[in-house]
């Protein structure tokens, strides 16, 4: 796909040259056995849409950022491999991670994610840098790279990302697939709207979507 017309440059228009100093983003990978339950498009729960990872590897991300740049690429446990391997084919080295832990409201893990070898409890949120003087802002020296929060519906990341984001790295900044929308980012995906609502059965205790408008 030629870079001028990818969708993605043309949704971002004038910001999609060499704007962004920070990524954040959370394809709709593509599982192996896309009927088991783990998998996004399970034909009895029909969640979303899902992308190939050569597809996902084609999105000119490089194009969209601007030297030195920071990504934090959400990957599932069973495909952390071609995690990496769309982190490099976006133009990043892979430095290191954060680790989301699915708790429940009593704090304890939240033992109802599913797997075929273990039961999952955590999710990985890969970090790699792209330019020259690309250390993370003085907060990132003393951030932990790890998160504790309850689950909310499928897929849908923890809201803490994003302060633990602002505080390391610096903006502009965009998000990829982004589900609603945050004051102060620029968002792209089929959700990246400020009425989004999960469309599936989810858990009882999400607390409503903010309506909320990126900044200019």
């Amino acid at each position: 796909m030629q870079i001028e017309h990818n969708p993605l440059i043309a949704d971002l228009g004038p910001k999609a040259k060499k704007h962004f100093h920070t990524v954040l983003a959370d394809p709709p990978w593509r599982f192996t056995n896309r009927t088991g339950k783990v998998a996004p498009e399970h034909r009895r729960l029909s969640r979303y849409g899902t992308m190939s990872t050569d597809e996902i590897c084609a999105l000119p991300v490089a194009e969209l950022t601007a030297m030195p740049a920071h990504l934090y690429l959400w990957v599932p446990n069973a495909l952390l491999p071609e995690g990496i391997r769309v982190l490099q084919a976006w133009g990043f080295d892979y430095k290191s991670n954060i680790v989301w832990h699915k708790v429940r409201k009593d704090g304890g893990s939240d033992g109802r994610g599913v797997g075929f070898y273990f039961r999952n409890v955590t999710e990985i949120l890969l970090f790699g840098t792209r330019g020259k003087n690309a250390r993370t802002l003085a907060p990132g020296r003393s951030q932990v790279n790890y998160m504790a929060s309850r689950k909310r519906e499928h897929s849908r990341k923890p809201d803490e990302q994003y302060a633990i984001i602002e505080s390391c790295s610096r903006g502009p900044y965009l998000e990829l697939f982004a589900r609603g929308t945050r004051p102060g980012w620029t968002y792209w995906g089929d959700q990246a709207d400020e009425s989004y609502r999960p469309t599936w059965k989810t858990y009882g205790y999400n607390s409503s979507i903010s309506v909320a408008e990126a900044a200019e």
